[in-house]
């Protein structure tokens, strides 16, 4: 089975601790240097996967560039945690009270929405998804990048712990630009096989 390596994308506009950043938040220029700095890849990369976020997308563009390595997909996959709407732009001080009592409750009923965000159980599905579709694309292009999300990622790395994986994510975050393994038993998705 062919390597997959996980990269966060890079510092963006108006991140700060707690933020749920608005779909179009740009990479800065600290955020392009930590891209240059990441480099070079592990040994062995042949070709870049990314979310279609911007701050993912410009991350992987701009790997591509430097490196000469295609990017061979963009996937809604690798995006980012879907927050709703009304934490959008917001820090953990100003989240409003529907937000509020669904974090009380997202453990216990972890299919529980809030509004048109994403469930812990939807997340998890998605990166169960995702994972087989790494695997997939790692079989037809070689050894990947996969360019995403600190809440995706974690919960990739972690699908053994189902959709509490993403309490562990959110506990564990990645560093902008920081790269890690994409663990070998990682669980595909039910009725998907996993192509070695």
């Amino acid at each position: 089975m062919a390597d997959i390596w996980l990269m966060r994308h890079g510092a963006y506009e108006g991140h700060r601790p707690g933020y749920h950043a608005p779909h179009e938040a740009a990479l800065t220029q600290e955020g392009r240097e930590q891209v240059r700095r990441s480099l070079p890849l592990p040994e062995g990369v042949t070709a870049i996967v990314t979310s279609p976020i911007p701050r993912a997308r410009q991350t992987a563009t701009l790997v591509s560039h430097l490196t000469g390595l295609p990017i061979v997909a963009t996937s809604s996959l690798l995006a980012e945690w879907r927050a709703p709407s009304i934490v959008l732009g917001r820090t953990a001080e100003t989240y409003p009270p529907a937000y509020r009592t669904w974090r009380a409750r997202r453990l216990a009923n972890p299919s529980l929405r809030c509004e048109d965000g994403e469930s812990l159980t939807d997340l998890h599905t998605r990166a169960r998804h995702c994972a087989a579709f790494l695997h997939h694309t790692a079989v037809r292009h070689g050894p990947l990048l996969a360019v995403s999300h600190t809440l995706l990622l974690g919960v990739l790395t972690h699908l053994q712990e189902g959709p509490a994986s993403f309490v562990t994510a959110a506990k564990v975050p990645w560093r902008f630009a920081e790269r890690r393994p994409l663990p070998g038993n990682s669980r595909v998705a039910p009725g998907m096989r996993r192509l070695n």
